[in-house]
């Protein structure tokens, strides 16, 4: 997916570095995030939720703060309130660009900054914390063993994350002395809160009380075994998908027109995991899934697999035809399931070259106080479905292969 890289001014005029995930398509909504504390914009957790997110049509812009990363700035400078400044300054930089977020993500002590910085981001309509602090204070356990050494020099070098930073007094002062519990009171937006029950770097009680002082409407999510850095890539892919549903409750994703000749618009399949053979597909703009192979079959499991698409469109179709036809008659029809398989028989196996080496075999469960002939109507009227129509028929496809658009 395109990535736009771009500098904007921080609190303190230094350049922050961005990048600015974009969907294949459209823009159809803008999301602000925030790396946890002293980790950076291209921290896997955040790169991963970016490109899950910008497959659903979402970009999001993900930023160094002052002092980390490729932002300019001396981190022994900053504190959690130029933190907010610099999200205060991002949002400025995406609404510049025509693209004002609607949504802010959060994660660690960035969480606990977007709960800071939002009120004065109208346009944010939904607020997502990931393993967020209820008190920012918190992160000073980090590195409790130089508060003496910073108290009495004013600075002092700190090891975070196998790196180097140089933390202020100034900085421990003004994180000890945030209190978030009047800003989340006063959001008057939609609160996500997920967090991680075994997180040993923030513990679970965090999310209750930001929970509990938030009004509604909000959720909170488990993310179950995750670790607090989000590392694995199962865990970053739920945590945005569970984000991709929820606000698409809050946030109008405005949606491409479809090209002319497609009235259903584009289906894009868009490779998720170079690695392995995950997917991720965006129909119409509209609708998103995720297609993958067995772990067998060195895939990961995270979908359904071609195969199982494929027999799923053919269930589907049949189930919606037939319901059409009920409906049309007036008849009795409670409700129709539909059990697909799909059968591969080899070429060399098939007795004769014409036989198709592909099977699907429906089995149709009809409920409702229908009679023998309108049973034996709705089993005529399922081989009429589209779906069926063109696997029997047989379908032209057409490929072009087109020249990756260049990037700044």
């Amino acid at each position: 997916m395109p990535t736009e890289r771009f500098t904007f001014a921080g609190h303190d005029g230094s350049a922050l570095a961005a990048r600015l995930d974009l969907p294949d398509g459209p823009v159809g909504a803008t999301a602000l995030l925030a790396h946890c504390f002293t980790c950076g914009k291209d921290i896997a957790a955040s790169r991963r939720i970016a490109a899950r997110l910008a497959a659903m049509g979402i970009a999001v812009l993900r930023f160094d703060f002052t002092g980390l990363g490729h932002s300019g700035g001396e981190f022994e400078n900053t504190s959690f309130t130029s933190n907010v400044d610099d999200l205060r300054a991002a949002a400025t930089a995406l609404e510049a660009r025509g693209l004002a977020p609607s949504i802010i993500i959060g994660h660690s002590l960035g969480g606990a900054a977007v709960l800071r910085a939002v009120g004065d981001m109208p346009t944010v309509k939904a607020v997502v914390t990931i393993g967020a602090p209820f008190d920012p204070g918190h992160v000073t356990h980090n590195f409790d063993n130089a508060l003496e050494d910073i108290a009495r020099d004013g600075a002092a070098d700190v090891v975070l994350g196998g790196r180097k930073l140089r933390i202020g007094q100034g900085f421990v002062e003004d994180v000890s002395a945030q209190a978030l519990a009047p800003a989340i009171r006063d959001l008057n937006r939609a609160l996500l809160v997920l967090h991680a029950p075994r997180d040993m770097t923030v513990g679970i009680d965090n999310a209750t009380r930001i929970f509990v002082e938030a009004k509604h409407p909000k959720s909170f999510v488990t993310l179950d075994d995750a670790d607090h850095l989000i590392t694995r890539q199962s865990d970053a892919d739920y945590a945005a998908d569970v984000i991709g549903a929820w606000v698409s409750r809050y946030v109008d994703i405005t949606q491409p027109a479809p090209p002319i000749g497609a009235p259903e618009g584009v289906t894009r399949v868009t490779e998720a995991d170079p690695a392995g053979f995950a997917q991720d597909i965006v129909a119409g703009g509209q609708h998103h899934a995720r297609a993958d192979e067995p772990a067998a079959y060195g895939g990961t499991n995270q979908g359904m697999t071609p195969y199982q698409l494929l027999a799923a469109a053919l269930g589907a179709c049949t189930s919606m035809t037939m319901r059409m036809y009920a409906r049309r008659k007036g008849w009795p029809m409670d409700q129709v399931a539909v059990d697909v398989t799909h059968d591969r028989m080899h070429a060399q196996d098939a007795p004769s070259a014409t036989e198709r080496i592909d099977r699907f075999r429906r089995e149709i469960t009809v409920t409702g106080p229908l009679d023998v002939d309108q049973r034996r109507r709705l089993l005529e009227i399922a081989d009429k479905c589209p779906v069926h129509r063109t696997l029997e028929a047989g379908a032209e496809v057409e490929t072009v292969l087109l020249e990756p658009e260049t990037q700044d």
